[in-house]
């Protein structure tokens, strides 16, 4: 009876005139689909990301962000997304010059993309240099041959590892081996960098310690005057670019439509294909409207937790040691303990949030007979308040 009532109220919303009933109609539309995406992607096959386009001149006023931006952490300077990795990468090499050690250090952790196999070599270098700190009278811990399946395996492999060896003291050298005609390559330590063990020792501690160089989100904080436009967002293609291995993501689960239109689905169900939409958006952009109609605007990755955002208003206020709630459409409390993901708080690609005061503490100030300043934000932000256009 409960499967014919739900196949009942199926019919209602979806009638039969407006879609397929059979799974050879369901599987041949589900096809067709997959087809005109992969004609438009470039098929499955395509790699690497889609070029972010200047916003064009013709309305771009109207933009509530111009696109998303990053500050590079090693010069300051803000890039736009197809501009940030290779800015990265030139400034990094250009770090060699003053600070090799580092430089290539930053190298090993930036530039090899695969986080397990830096840290098995990077583990791997720390143990040649704890044996030569454990035994600095033996000679044989101070070389290194290159052609150890080890080092070829873990070492080799991983850009900027030969930079580290080299600025740390190792020199190249080719040696003779027993039982061998042929000379070998081997990196010898130095006398002079074996002299000073405690050197090897932190830039042992630098190297593991280390993390990857990665772009910073700039929030391009910006605070607007009360306006009705408030709920309204015209975002720029940034906030809705895919990578390839995200449209290929998507084809994957568009031929998982098949099994989803053939079987009655569960409020999980749907909720679970929410929760799919919503990690097609990388960022958002948010609102927090206060009490006295300013806006407060900034952008975020749609993964990024509530906290970030709570602490983003935080900054901005002049009394940021109250606590204070922050509201989204339908007066749904954010609660910053929660700590969920944007995304997963339906708060993508933009979203308007509201501020307000803790109750409880408000009712405290206001028995101790004072009243919260009705001027919430920094005074250096008021002043530099805009109009929302």
């Amino acid at each position: 009876m409960a499967a014919a009532a739900a196949l009942a109220r199926l019919e209602q919303k979806q009638p039969r005139a407006r879609g397929p009933t059979s799974q050879d109609s369901i599987r041949n539309q589900v096809r067709k689909e997959l087809r005109a995406e992969a004609t438009v992607s470039g098929g499955p096959e395509s790699t690497g990301t889609k070029e972010v386009p200047e916003p064009k001149e013709e309305g771009s006023t109207h933009l509530a962000v111009p696109g998303v931006y990053f500050i590079c952490p090693l010069t300051g300077v803000t890039l736009r997304r197809d501009q940030r990795d290779a800015h990265i990468k030139e400034a990094i090499l250009s770090h060699f010059s003053t600070d090799p050690v580092a430089a290539s250090i930053m190298k090993i952790h930036t530039f090899n993309r695969d986080r397990d196999r830096v840290k098995l070599g990077v583990d791997t270098i720390a143990k040649y240099l704890d044996n030569i700190h454990l035994h600095p009278e033996e000679e044989k811990y101070r070389k290194i041959k290159l052609q150890n399946k080890v080092f070829q395996e873990r070492i080799n492999c991983l850009e900027g590892t030969h930079e580290f060896f080299e600025a740390i003291g190792f020199q190249r050298m080719r040696l003779p081996v027993a039982d061998q005609e042929d000379l070998e390559e081997f990196y010898v330590l130095s006398e002079a960098a074996l002299a000073q063990p405690q050197s090897l020792e932190r830039h042992k501690e630098q190297l593991l310690g280390a993390e990857p160089v990665r772009a910073k989100l700039d929030r391009q904080r910006r605070v607007f005057r009360p306006s009705p436009l408030a709920s309204r967002f015209e975002l720029p293609g940034d906030f809705f670019n895919l990578t390839a291995e995200e449209i290929k993501r998507e084809q994957r689960l568009r031929a998982d439509a098949v099994e989803r239109l053939s079987v009655l689905r569960t409020k999980a169900m749907r909720e679970k294909e929410e929760q799919r939409e919503q990690r097609k958006h990388t960022y958002t952009l948010l609102r927090v409207r206060f009490p006295d109609g300013c806006l407060l605007q900034g952008t975020f990755y749609a993964r990024e937790r509530l906290s970030a955002v709570y602490q983003f208003v935080r900054e901005a206020l002049q009394s940021d040691w109250l606590p204070f709630e922050l509201l989204a459409s339908g007066g749904q409390k954010l609660l910053e303990e929660e700590n969920l993901a944007l995304n997963e708080c339906g708060l993508v690609p933009s979203a308007l949030l509201t501020f307000s005061w803790d109750a409880a503490v408000l009712e405290d100030i206001r028995a101790a007979g004072a009243e919260p300043s009705s001027s919430i934000l920094k005074p250096e932000l008021l002043a530099a308040m805009e109009k929302l256009s």
